[in-house]
């Protein structure tokens, strides 16, 4: 056993307990050192859980493969552990609490036979911000220990912040024998808990990251009255110096890592856009009235495919030293490739199972959910407020889904309500490979829908509430990269474009540019939106933009079967507003005119 980095009897109790039903040989206290680092990366070469890849192109770089059955986050496995099923809602997995501990302890006792216990402290968020979050994983995966140290403030300094106090989140994790029928990932909100077996994938194991940022922090945030949020932050500076913050949620497939290190195109000469963070916000309402945001994580843990030099040059630049590669396609050279990182794939593709591939074996060189985890100071267009433990002040809060029709190009809401219930019933629509029909809309409120640890009703009622402590409230917008023409093209150019529509974001935010009114919220008129230099007809615009109201009218109905599921918790605020919506359409329905502009 190495020496205990703290005196925390709270720690040492409950590190103690843990080691008496996991049976470890060994355990090791992670202080985060670069020593420990390079001792546990020639460790994890000689047992080959990584691979050394070309250390003259991808220094510090490594390869890992994960077994194929344990290849993404496993949702079906996922419980949010409260005293009642109500309190964990309609759309969570419920288990009661002694159940889990129970059934789980079963799998935990004696795991870590012949194997060593790693004890990771940690903290999410920068070190001794007063928003920030400490917690202690328990591990017997160097996997994990070396991408936590990438993912968080990991080591001495997170033992040191807590000092004696018994706040952390008790985190424990056992890689058992990888077996899917003994996968559990459970969380404890009441208990500041997180339990997770027999999986070594990064979104069931870095317990600090959807676990601990989101599942738990979002009960937490209710409890304490700030919001834990699937979002970007990003800051948006002029060629005059000021610097504006979005926040940003999206669903998967959805753009957003490759929105939060946006780089913009030439016409906007002079204008840069910072990463703060690329997956999760924690906001709070601080003195000055305004809803500040820190990024508690201290790494990106990215999807590999269709990152490329055209969609985020930003993101392959981060990625080309200090990463861990899962589950992508080893070159000859010793580099990585992935689809859609090129239009032609290298010769003589070992794929991500470890097999020799080429482009006529039907099958993905790398896997689907391929993952980079890179440390966030490798990025070129890091926010010099990334790491300030005050965070920065958000004037702008966008979500965004991918639909083909009735969602315009960007949708400003009339306040909050009505934002948080744009927010609230905005998803994504499915394809054919996915569901057997086009276009049936998935709700995922917020992004959060996987993510949220307590009843959806109640989350969102939370997110009403913010409203009375937020003096100065960010304008909440709607995007929609992805409206189709009648032939099907897509009538945005989206990537680094989609600077145009964050301009006028920002320029409504700091109220500088105009709009026009319809009966769903403010959208751009074509002369408030620059379009210079832009290959779209003012056609395409248009339609990018309108708000057909027949369209919206089926919408909103189909918003009703949406709000049954979430049931009686829901806010009757976001029921009236739907209402209210519906009424205005139908009372403009077969009427010329009706919209003002300002």
């Amino acid at each position: 056993m190495t020496t205990a980095l703290t005196e925390n009897p709270h720690v040492m109790g409950w590190v103690a307990e843990m080691a008496k039903l996991c049976q470890p040989d060994r355990i090791h206290w992670c202080d985060g050192s670069e020593a420990e680092k390079k001792a546990m990366t020639e460790q994890a070469v000689r047992e080959g859980i990584l691979i050394p890849l070309n250390q003259d192109k991808l220094p510090g770089c490594y390869l890992h493969r994960s077994s194929p059955a344990d290849v993404a986050r496993v949702e079906h496995r996922t419980f949010i552990c409260t005293p009642t099923r109500d309190e964990a809602g309609p759309t969570n997995n419920w288990m009661a609490p002694d159940e889990a501990y129970r059934k789980l302890g079963g799998l935990y006792e004696g795991s870590m036979k012949g194997r060593t216990m790693y004890v990771v402290p940690y903290v999410m968020g920068p070190v001794g911000s007063p928003f920030s979050k400490i917690g202690v994983e328990i591990t017997d995966s160097i996997y994990v220990v070396l991408s936590m140290r990438v993912m968080t403030r990991m080591g001495q300094a997170a033992l040191d912040m807590l000092g004696m106090a018994d706040d952390f989140n008790r985190g424990l994790h056992a890689m058992l024998d990888i077996d899917p029928e003994k996968r559990f990932i459970c969380h404890f909100p009441e208990d500041n808990t997180i339990w997770s077996t027999s999986s070594n994938y990064g979104g069931n194991v870095l317990l600090g990251k959807k676990c601990l940022a989101l599942r738990i922090g979002s009960y937490l945030g209710k409890q304490e009255g700030w919001l834990a949020e699937h979002m970007l932050i990003l800051g948006v500076e002029s060629p005059e110096g000021q610097t504006t913050y979005v926040a940003a949620a999206f669903p998967s497939a959805c753009g957003k890592t490759n929105f939060a290190m946006m780089i913009p195109p030439k016409r906007f000469k002079g204008w840069k856009v910072w990463t703060v963070g690329d997956d999760i916000a924690w906001l709070r309402v601080a003195e000055d009235g305004r809803l500040w945001a820190i990024n508690p994580e201290a790494g990106y843990f990215g999807v590999a495919p269709g990152t490329s030099g055209k969609s985020n040059p930003n993101a392959l630049k981060t990625v080309q030293r200090d990463t861990i590669f899962t589950n992508v396609a080893l070159a000859p050279d010793g580099t990585v490739w992935w689809e859609g990182m090129s239009d032609t794939p290298p010769e003589g593709l070992i794929d991500w199972k470890g097999q020799p591939w080429d482009p006529s074996s039907g099958e993905k060189a790398a896997h689907p959910n391929s993952r980079f985890c890179s440390p966030m100071i490798n990025n070129p267009a890091l926010s010099k407020m990334a790491d300030d433990p005050e965070g920065v002040p958000i004037s702008a809060i966008i979500f965004g889904g991918r639909r083909a029709t009735t969602v315009p190009l960007v949708l400003q809401s009339f306040h909050w309500t009505h934002g948080v219930f744009l927010g609230a019933t905005m998803g994504s629509e499915t394809t054919a490979a996915a569901t057997g029909k086009v276009g049936i809309v998935r709700r995922d409120p917020m992004a959060m829908l996987p993510f949220c640890g307590y009843d959806m009703g109640s989350y969102l009622a939370h997110w009403l509430e913010m409203r009375d402590r937020i003096k100065f409230p960010p304008k909440i917008f709607l995007v929609n990269w992805f409206r189709k023409g009648a032939d099907g093209r897509f009538l945005w150019p989206g990537f680094g474009e989609n600077m145009r529509v964050l301009k006028w974001v920002i320029d409504r935010a700091h109220v500088r540019v105009g709009g026009q009114e319809t009966p769903v919220g403010w959208i751009p008129r074509e002369g408030d939106l620059d379009l210079s230099f832009l290959k779209i007809t003012s056609e395409d615009f248009e339609e990018a933009t309108r708000v057909d109201r027949d369209e919206w009218r089926e919408e909103l109905e189909s918003q009703i079967e949406w709000f049954d599921r979430l049931g009686p918790t829901l806010p009757k605020a976001l029921h009236s507003q739907r209402q209210l919506l519906v009424d205005i359409i139908d009372a403009l329905s077969g009427k010329r005119g009706g919209e003002a502009a300002s």
